[in-house]
């Protein structure tokens, strides 16, 4: 299989997985999405006449004002086809078009920091907070992993090896919302070196909010890298020590080759493909669970934002972020995928 048909194979599987979580979300959504477009609908056809005032002032009475528009709404609805169940083919088609090209509507309850009830800006608003947060914690915790691991495997049954072992172990059997509020009592209350809340006090629109958002950040990304660090150490260990026991690394060996060059360069070489997917399941799942993490340091991302949309049942909110990180997931799958097979030629050629 060449390198382009291995890709083109990749691009339109993800892009019927995304199709099909599409699909499965209308259907669990079904007639609640009626409410969800014509809301949006009325909301577009209110905001346009209100930016119009020569309309609001040819009518005499409030009474025919309001009949004008609610008459605007139901030829809009009809035109765009809403009149018609949730589950025709049409309106299927059209509530899947407008997922699909990020027109999710207007929230219920929620809003963005400016104002708006848009739910994609509401999102896009969201979104690069919890990147900077777990993609700078990921980074950080794969580049600590892969040393800490490299070194473990090469020295089996050694202090390091028990220590990193120990401490992975630990570090996983404690739940990150309990971390987290240990972490805030110690360092925000007893030693009040970090704020208890992660989200700044001034606007986003202040000079110092991008310094202020990073000082904020602080104490949750500590807790982040102390929480996973451990555990990838423990998984690059296991990758490096099956390595270590092959064939040419034992050839390697004897041809008087230095031992770091051997770890660093052949050994993480080799077990590069299985690094590579771990780190983008790492990446999006990490943008998905941050659900519990952000809502105990009040971070204001999209964890936060899924929490407070749960806590008050803003469909449209919760629709436009299920699909966003969707959409990334698939995304990161896809470039492991191409990692993987450029990594290991097998792939493409299997």
């Amino acid at each position: 299989m060449t390198l382009k048909r291995y890709v083109a194979t990749r691009l339109i599987t993800m892009f019927g997985v995304l199709m099909i979580t599409l699909l499965i979300t209308i259907a669990l959504v079904g007639s609640n999405m009626d409410s969800i477009l014509k809301q949006g609908v009325a909301f577009q056809v209110r905001t346009e006449i209100t930016d119009n005032p020569k309309i609001a002032e040819s009518f005499s009475s409030t009474d025919e004002f309001e009949s004008f528009i609610q008459t605007q709404i139901e030829q809009r609805v009809k035109i765009l086809g809403l009149d018609e169940p949730w589950y025709s083919p049409q309106r299927i088609g059209l509530t899947m078009y407008k997922i699909l090209f990020l027109d999710f509507g207007h929230a219920t309850f929620l809003t963005s920091d400016s104002g708006s009830s848009d739910v994609k800006e509401i999102i896009l608003e969201k979104l690069p907070r919890t990147i900077l947060l777990f993609t700078t914690a990921t980074i950080i915790i794969s580049v600590i992993g892969i040393f800490l691991g490299a070194l473990s495997g090469s020295k089996v049954g050694s202090i390091i090896d028990r220590i990193t072992s120990t401490f992975a172990i630990i570090s996983s059997s404690f739940p990150v919302w309990w971390i987290g509020m240990l972490m805030i009592f110690l360092f925000s209350f007893v030693y009040q070196i970090f704020p208890a809340r992660a989200t700044p006090l001034i606007p986003p629109s202040d000079p110092d909010y991008i310094g202020s958002l990073l000082y904020h950040m602080t104490l949750p990304l500590i807790t982040i890298v102390i929480i996973g660090f451990g555990s990838w150490a423990y998984l690059i260990r296991n990758f490096i020590v099956g390595i270590m026991q092959e064939d040419f690394i034992i050839a390697k060996k004897t041809m008087g080759i230095n031992q770091k060059k051997i770890i660093y360069t052949h050994a993480l070489k080799n077990a590069a493909p299985p690094i590579v997917t771990i780190l983008a399941l790492s990446l999006s799942g990490s943008l998905g669970g941050a659900i519990i993490t952000e809502a105990v340091f009040d971070w204001p991302g999209m964890g936060r934002l899924y929490f407070e949309a749960i806590t008050a049942m803003d469909l449209p909110v919760i629709i436009g972020a299920t699909y966003i990180l969707t959409l990334f997931f698939l995304i990161s799958i896809f470039v492991a995928d191409l990692l993987y097979g450029y990594f290991d030629p097998r792939v493409r050629t299997g």
